[in-house]
């Protein structure tokens, strides 16, 4: 009997960027931190343009979503194709560009958006050549994740790769035409829509680099880190698939719900409504997907805190994709647009979905990547998911609140219909809750430094007794939890 000779994966690639991911993280949240202390004390700015909310703020959107949440993906990509295409990724030196190109992406924006130069996009503010590399990175990208899976050595797809593919798609898309734009200086340019036109285009690309680059990716990473962590197939794979295309139609169309009341036709605004109500189902339908691999094995989340990263990151994902859609309905949008409602909805999903499941899926990646048994700490991974548990329940309720409170003072009129409040009362009024989401910020910053630290000492190759039994995939090509997750038929 012949053995066929262990694969070579490239790793280094996925290293490179899960260090990067908690890197990027530390420096985002940390930013974050800062301008959310800001808006209850303002004169912490000190009256530096630089530091100044409004310039620091898309830095911080852009070091989270694009640094923190695009490293992880690109870490996780690269992974799962490699060992569910059992191959090694195609063209090595494109991976490489892929990397270094990111992060100049990254860096380009930690110099610029501070100076001030900004198209004013939502999730699209940077310039014109920096865009441009963003394209040439992301090609790259497509790829090597492409090029791999066209020499894969298994027929069948899993389906994370089917999510990642999705993304990868979508977001290249999305990003070449929302910046379609005519250069008028070397950091300067206008975009080719006007108006109305710019506003939809804008939040088609907004809404859609929600859907995609913080949903389908990130649901890939679900796909795969689930049930390999639990040690069980998906619980069930069609439903993966219909979720997969019911997800995939139906998001590219709600992106007109950012734009209720405004002038933008109305019958545009009502569609954008109705595919977002539509999104419940698939979405619903993918988070008792995950949820319910852990079928029969429950009593795993009281001993194994990875899992519980992961199982709670779902549990997120359902709740601010039931929030969304119910946003999105039009008299219950009237109150909650323009206040901290919608703040509050957007990190529910960035720190309770994206941010955990990233964690969780790292916490299982980092120990296989350097060869270790297991994490050097896991009282210290224990501690790091409540830290970050109680700051998102702070971080959301608060803004929760203030939002209501905002829409509500908002809306109060006197008999003589004249305005019961001023806005600057319900400035006022909204302090003690930016204080109590400063405090949830902090909490969740301060488990991503216990992250940090944790990682940094599993590198090393520090051990400490306290720690999860090391579980059965190694480096080698073939693991016994892989033929399950590359086969249909192993699901319920």
């Amino acid at each position: 009997m012949t053995t066929s000779p262990p694969i070579a994966w490239n790793d280094r690639v996925v290293r490179q960027f899960s260090i990067m991911t908690i890197v990027w993280g530390v420096v985002g949240m940390t930013l974050g931190v800062y301008i959310a202390a800001e808006l209850a004390f303002p004169a912490l700015n000190m009256g530096i343009p630089w530091l100044s909310f409004g310039r620091l703020r898309p830095l911080h959107t852009n070091a989270v979503i694009f640094a923190f949440g695009g490293c992880g993906l690109m870490a996780t990509a690269y992974h799962t194709v490699q060992r569910t295409s059992q191959v090694p990724l195609f063209a090595p030196k494109l991976a490489a560009f892929s990397f270094w190109g990111w992060q100049a992406v990254i860096i380009g924006a930690i110099i610029s958006l501070p100076l001030g130069y900004t198209q004013s996009k939502e999730y699209a503010e940077l310039e014109w050549p920096i865009d441009l590399l963003i394209a040439a990175v992301w090609v790259a990208f497509a790829i090597v994740f492409f090029g791999t899976i066209v020499k894969r050595k298994v027929k069948h797809i899993y389906v994370a790769n089917w999510f990642y593919g999705g993304f990868i798609l979508a977001v290249a898309l999305l990003h070449i035409v929302n910046n379609i734009s005519i250069p008028a200086g070397f950091m300067k340019s206008y975009p080719v829509y006007g108006g109305v036109q710019d506003a939809m285009v804008q939040w088609w690309y907004g809404h859609n680099a929600v859907g995609f680059f913080l949903t389908a990716g990130f649901l890939g990473m679900m796909y795969y880190f689930v049930p390999k962590q639990i040690g069980r197939p998906i619980y069930s794979y069609r439903l993966s698939i219909v979720h997969f295309w019911a997800l995939i139609f139906t998001y590219m169309w709600a992106g007109p719900h950012h734009l209720h009341y405004t002038a933008l036709p109305d019958w545009t605004q009502s569609l954008g409504m109705v595919f977002s109500l539509i999104l419940f189902a698939p979405s619903w339908g993918g988070m008792i997907n995950g949820i319910m691999t852990l079928s029969g094995a429950w009593h795993r989340l009281r001993e194994d805190p990875i899992l519980r990263f992961l199982i709670v990151a779902l549990s997120f994902y359902g709740m601010s994709t039931f929030e969304g859609p119910m946003m999105a309905i039009k008299t219950v949008n009237a109150l909650s647009h323009y206040t901290d409602w919608t703040i509050g909805h957007v990190h529910s999903g960035a720190l309770g979905w994206v941010g955990l499941i990233t964690m969780g899926s790292l916490y299982y990646l980092i120990p296989r990547l350097w060869g270790r048994d297991r994490m050097y700490s896991t009282n210290l991974i224990e501690l790091h998911f409540w830290l970050a548990t109680i700051g998102i329940a702070l971080y959301a309720i608060a803004l929760w609140v203030a939002g209501v409170t905002q829409g509500l003072m908002w809306r109060a009129l006197e008999p003589d219909g004249t305005l019961t409040y001023t806005f600057a009362e319900s400035v006022k009024a909204s302090f003690p809750y930016y204080v109590v989401r400063l405090i949830g910020g902090v909490l969740y910053l301060s488990g991503m430094i216990v992250m940090a630290y944790n990682v940094w000492r599993t590198v090393r190759g520090d051990t400490k007794a306290s720690a999860l039994p090391a579980t059965v995939e190694t480096s080698t090509p073939v693991t016994p939890a892989a033929p399950q997750l590359n086969t249909a038929s192993q699901s319920h």
